[in-house]
């Protein structure tokens, strides 16, 4: 009987410890990404910023003037180890084309601001 109750006191014990120890984690795992997202402009903010200072009035796939179609469309091109960059075309439909070709599409945007200054 003594063995049944030292066990069972064990047991308890473990499951406390086991649980105070998971609550203790998952605060500190909460808490760090909570701050690194504060840290990070949202995808609206990077956009609304990069349309301020866009260098091109045409969409980069088709030539057409941005707003032909509606408000141009913004697609934040995304590569590991370099930085984000925002892109406007005239339509949903040249994100695929621009996909297909990003070098040639980003050499556009980076003349056109090269002579804008």
């Amino acid at each position: 009987m003594k063995l049944t109750s030292l066990l069972r006191s064990t047991v308890i014990a473990f499951t406390l410890a086991a649980g105070v120890t998971a609550s203790v984690l998952a605060a500190e795992k909460s808490a760090a990404p909570a701050a690194a997202k504060k840290a990070q402009p949202t995808d609206a903010e990077i956009i609304a910023q990069a349309r301020a200072s866009y260098p091109l009035k045409t969409c980069l796939v088709s030539d057409e003037a941005l707003g032909s179609m509606g408000e141009a469309a913004p697609y934040i091109h995304r590569v590991a180890g370099q930085p984000d960059r925002v892109v406007f075309v005239c339509c949903e439909g040249c994100i695929d084309d621009f996909k297909a070709n990003p070098a040639k599409f980003l050499a556009k945007v980076d003349a056109a601001a090269k002579a804008k200054k």
